[in-house]
Parts: C-alpha cells; sequence; structure tokens
C-alpha cells in the first residue's frame, strides 16, 4: 500500500490549507484512515481519522477547525484546515489501517510539510 500526501504550504495564521492523501495498492477493508502530525523532537500525534462507518474523530485542538472527509472511492482522505494557527506548524502523515489475512496492518504517507506563520 503506498499513500501519497499533498497539499502542505506555507500560510499566515488564520489561513487555511487543504491536505489530500490518495492510497494505492493492495487495499482491501480499510478499517481507518487519518491524518497525524509531528514536530521535531516530538512523539507523532493524531491530528483526526475517519473510519469505515464514515464517522470522525479529532484531537481536541483542532476541533471546530478541522474536517476530515473521504472521497467517493474511500481510498482517499482530505484535511480541511481553517482557523490555522502557528501552534499547527508541522508534517502532517497520512495513515491508513487495515485488515489482511486476519491481521491489522498500518501504513503511513511521506508527510506534508504545513508551516503558519504568525
Amino acid at each position: 500500500v503506498q499513500l501519497q500526501a499533498s497539499g502542505g504550504g506555507l500560510v499566515q495564521a488564520g489561513g487555511s490549507l487543504r491536505l489530500s492523501c490518495a492510497a494505492s495498492g493492495r487495499i482491501y477493508s480499510i478499517n481507518k484512515m487519518g491524518w497525524y502530525r509531528q514536530t521535531s523532537g516530538n512523539q507523532r500525534e493524531l491530528v483526526a481519522t475517519i473510519i469505515g462507518s464514515g464517522l470522525p474523530n479529532y484531537a481536541d485542538s483542532v476541533k471546530g477547525r478541522f474536517t476530515i472527509s473521504r472521497g467517493s472511492a474511500k481510498n482517499t482522505v482530505y484535511l480541511q484546515m481553517n482557523g490555522l494557527k502557528p501552534e499547527d506548524t508541522a508534517n502532517y502523515y497520512c495513515n491508513l489501517e487495515q485488515d489482511e489475512y486476519g491481521r491489522s496492518r498500518s501504513y503511513w504517507g511521506q508527510g506534508t510539510h504545513v508551516t503558519v506563520s504568525s
């Protein structure tokens, strides 16, 4: 499974960006797709996920500002980020979890960088 993320960039505080992630390869039944972020010296943290039923989950720090959604083919996930803050600056990673022969497997994209200037 390959995950191709795009959409990062530089934006001023209060601005918006939209991240996209497309999954390809041996995709079976996707349990969950989502976005995580990481800054230098810190652990990767949850931003938002969406499970197979379409139910989203958000980190408290982004609730009301970020919206996760899926494409019609369900192998693409988007993250609409509004009201960006300097503390949102990070590398954003796309993640996919699916069942493969009775085991849950997790895949990561290469990351896309978001910089929010004050």
